[in-house]
């Protein structure tokens, strides 16, 4: 055994795919200890929040202000102002009113505020321009200049005696807050989905349940697929026959239809991750059993086998202890395969609406269905799906790249 182990980690692919797969398992349990709670609790009410540190805008008007005074401070609140749009609608006007812009660059926000300043007239009404973006333009203009010229924000509270709106107090665009001082702040690396839910807990939440399909149909599907091509290998004729007779007509069928078909029938209700798992498990055996029977087959007349015949051992105790031993790391990387397969499978019932039911726990296939969803991949909102994709193909590289290394190790026409 020890050798046998020695041999294994001593597989270049078997380890990397080993320390990535450890690597998402230690993520999955060790993040939920700093983040714990409800991977489906709503902390957001709009959708789609961007990756990033958000502060309490209130918590911060109460927080103690320092002074500083940053040489490029006016200069990104200017560029954070203008839009790629409004920098589009600013050389509109531009070329509606007839002014020169020369190689103006878009992006260049001194000189297009520059130009602006100069050539803007809130009066100036150019040829065939309605009155809407004419409208449009001013309300642009105003904003840009109170941005530029403003310095100081005034909050006002409501006075308990007069009813009236008093001054409370004064921010001016040199005051700074350490964050350390607010109240309330809130880190979300990979931001909020469509329901304003945390996307990183919800993700590693999601990762847990998604293993865990996959390892129950990985359970069911190889012992289903074990149990029937020792059998079929071994005692042959008409057992063989029969089992043969039913992996193939399994097999004609399409396997992912058959699934489909399956939990559509099930309904929404009663669809679990449990239950998912099995459906996906019975309907994916059919491979291992007929892989199992080919190796059963080439070793049932071996000498050892025949002696124990000759000994009078019994048919389990033969399976189990002169054949079983033999093809033990093949199933080892038959089950590897189903994992993988049973997580894949699930992705694609899920994108479909046919994976478990979306109110209790989040599967990786779930969060890919609400993403597509609310549109996620068209509106920029890329921190919704792509961490999902990257961590299934992850977990589907890792698992393989386990199984090239099994194999290599245990299959004498791949050693070198």
């Amino acid at each position: 055994m020890k050798n046998t182990l020695r041999q294994v980690f001593h597989s270049p692919k078997f380890v990397v795919g080993f320390v990535i797969f450890v690597a998402i398992l230690l993520t999955m349990i060790i993040y939920p200890l700093f983040n714990p709670g409800n991977p489906l609790a709503q902390i957001g009410v709009g959708t789609f929040a961007k990756p990033g540190t958000y502060v309490s805008l209130y918590d911060a008007t109460k927080a103690k202000t320092e002074t500083f005074r940053l040489p490029d401070a006016e200069e990104k609140r200017l560029k954070a102002s203008l839009s790629d749009e409004d920098r589009v609608a600013m050389v509109e006007w531009f070329t509606a009113a007839g002014v020169d812009m020369g190689d103006l660059d878009l992006q260049d926000t001194d000189a297009l505020l520059d130009l602006w300043n100069a050539n803007y007239d809130p009066s100036l009404r150019p040829k065939g321009m309605i009155t809407a973006r004419v409208n449009y333009f001013k309300r642009l203009n105003n904003a840009l200049q109170e941005l530029g010229g403003g310095d100081t924000i005034i909050i006002a509270e409501k006075d308990d005696a007069s009813g009236e709106l008093v001054e409370s107090k004064k921010i001016l665009n040199t005051d700074y807050v350490n964050v350390n001082a607010v109240t309330n702040v809130k880190t979300l690396p990979l931001g909020t989905d469509n329901f304003g839910r945390d996307v990183l807990k919800e993700l590693v939440s999601a990762v847990g349940t998604s293993l865990l399909i996959g390892l129950i149909a990985g359970v069911v599907a190889t012992s289903i697929g074990l149990v029937f091509g020792l059998l079929a290998g071994y005692v042959g004729g008409i057992v063989d026959d029969l089992i043969m007779f039913i992996t193939n007509i399994f097999t004609v069928i399409p396997g992912f239809v058959l699934l489909i078909l399956i939990t559509y029938s099930i309904g929404q209700e009663q669809r679990g991750a449990a239950v998912v798992a099995a459906v996906i498990g019975l309907t994916s055996w059919t491979w291992t059993t007929r892989s199992v029977r080919s190796q059963v087959i080439s070793l049932r007349n071996r000498d050892h086998v025949n002696l124990s015949k000759l000994s009078g051992h019994s048919l389990i105790r033969i399976v189990l202890t002169d054949i079983l031993p033999y093809i033990a790391s093949y199933v080892v990387m038959a089950f590897i395969l189903q994992v993988s397969s049973g997580i894949l499978a699930e992705a694609q019932l899920s994108l479909l609406g046919l994976g478990p039911r979306t109110t209790i726990t989040p599967t990786l296939g779930l969060m890919m269905n609400w993403a597509m969803l609310y549109s996620a991949h068209t509106n920029g909102s890329w921190w919704a799906y792509f961490p999902v994709i990257l961590t299934i193909t992850l977990i589907s590289f890792s698992l393989n790249l386990m199984n090239t290394g099994l194999d290599q190790v245990f299959n004498p026409a791949l050693r070198d």
